[in-house]
This record gives structure tokens, C-alpha cells and sequence, in this order.
């Protein structure tokens, strides 16, 4: 079986990719709903029906089957290494898996409430829920690639850094964008 380790973990990379790639669009759709939602007829409703359809396609042709597939990789590549699950930073990145799985269950709450018009939410709270899928992306990938759980402690410093760097760049885009509506 471990002759096939590097097309397992190739595809699992693939799936992760494309999960963390629907992961990151998913919220700019939900923005631009938004931003759309505010618009006088008919324009709102022609925007409405289009998003509704995109999203509808990235949620289910993209973003869910890799999702399901980038996870069930993970566990084969678990069941040929299962020494992995002894390592401390093996134990580290789960919980970052199990945020990251969480994130995307709430992605798809926010889906299906778009879904019937039910907007409950801001574009600028949006625009700070796109950032959570890049947090989670930079802590998982720092911790595969370091192997080390004590310097996770870092990387969540890092990561609230970088947070905080993601928050002034959307206040620098929304002042820039209310200087000139089309940035």
C-alpha cells in the first residue's frame, strides 16, 4: 500500500486545493449578494438569480466533493501511516481540520439561507468571514510543513498577525472603495 503514498497524498493536495479555492470564493459571492440585494429591481432580481446559480454550481460541483475527497485521502494516507497520529503536531493540525470542517458547515448554512433571499449579514462582516479560510490555511500548511506542535504557539501568534494585517486591508480597500465605487 505505500507504494501508492505519493499519488495519495498528490490527490489529497489536489482536493485541498480545490476545497480551500471554493472556500475562498464562496464568501465573495455572498458579498456581492449582498451588495446585489440592495440594488433597485429588476436588476436586483436578475443579479440575484445569476449568483444564486454560480454559487449554487461552485457549492456543489466544486467545493463539496473536494471537500470530500481531500478528507477521505487524509484518512487513507492515516491508514498506511498511522504513526502520524502519535505526532504532536499531527494532533495540532486536526483541530485545525476540524475548525476548517467547521467553517465550511457554517459556509454552507450562509449557502442555503442566500439560497431563499434570507441575507442576514453585512458585506463587511463578509468581507472579514472570507479572511477565516486563510488563517486556517496558513496554520495547516505551517504545521505540515514544520512538524512541529511547539511552534504552532508561533504560528498562532503569526496568525493573529496576520489577522490583524487582513483587517487593515479591508479598511484600506472599503476606503479606497468609497473614494471610487468601481476598485
Amino acid at each position: 500500500m505505500s507504494e501508492y503514498y505519493n499519488y495519495i497524498k498528490s490527490l489529497h493536495l489536489i482536493f485541498v486545493i480545490t476545497w480551500f479555492a471554493g472556500l475562498f470564493y464562496i464568501p465573495r459571492l455572498f458579498i456581492y449578494h449582498i451588495e446585489a440585494n440592495a440594488k433597485p429591481s429588476p436588476e436586483k432580481e436578475i443579479l440575484s438569480k445569476q449568483l444564486k446559480l454560480m454559487t449554487k454550481r461552485l457549492w456543489y460541483i466544486i467545493t463539496w466533493p473536494s471537500a470530500v475527497l481531500a478528507v477521505f485521502f487524509a484518512i487513507w494516507l492515516l491508514v498506511i501511516y498511522p504513526g502520524w497520529l502519535s505526532q504532536p503536531w499531527m494532533h495540532v493540525k486536526l483541530g485545525f481540520v476540524v475548525v476548517l470542517i467547521l467553517y465550511h458547515l457554517k459556509n454552507h448554512q450562509i449557502f442555503k439561507k442566500f439560497q431563499r433571499d434570507d441575507i442576514q449579514y453585512t458585506s463587511k462582516f463578509m468581507r472579514i468571514w472570507n479572511e477565516g479560510a486563510t488563517l486556517i490555511l496558513f496554520a495547516i500548511v505551517f504545521l505540515v510543513i514544520l512538524k512541529s506542535s511547539f511552534n504552532w504557539i508561533f504560528g498562532v501568534i503569526g496568525i493573529i498577525v496576520l489577522g490583524i494585517l487582513l483587517m487593515l486591508g479591508i479598511k484600506l480597500y472599503k476606503k479606497i472603495r468609497s473614494k471610487n465605487p468601481e476598485a
